[in-house]
């Protein structure tokens, strides 16, 4: 019994020290040789013009979360569309109920004009 705990204790004392030693060797043994050009913005390797900050509709996030949210889902389904054949009848109910429920998030995404670019 305590040879499973010894190796939660391990773990839990090495855990915090590999992410400490991926970010403390970087900076020991990275070169330091800071200059003007270094600290300028850079994108996509044209000059900026004009203000760097520009503010972005949040229009085009909500579009973008409302577009990853429903790739995500596919994930989900795509299993489930595999063993289609095989699932019992509730297993089939519930993959229909989550994909009303993802067409209801749809339609109500839809009706808010959060997929309209105006």
């Amino acid at each position: 019994m305590l040879n499973d705990w010894l190796f939660i204790g391990v773990f839990l004392i090495l855990a915090p020290i590999f992410p400490a030693l991926a970010l403390v060797i970087p900076r020991l043994i990275a070169p330091r040789k800071p200059n003007s050009l270094k600290s300028q913005t850079y994108e996509c390797g044209i000059e900026t013009v004009g203000d760097t900050w520009v503010q972005f509709r949040v229009q085009y996030y909500i579009f973008a979360l409302v577009f990853l949210i429903f790739d995500v889902e596919m994930v989900f389904l795509f299993p489930w569309a595999v063993a289609f054949d095989q699932l019992p009848l509730f297993a089939v109910l519930e993959g229909v109920l989550f994909i009303l429920i993802l067409v209801a998030g749809l339609v109500y995404a839809w009706r808010k004009g959060a997929l309209e670019w105006t």
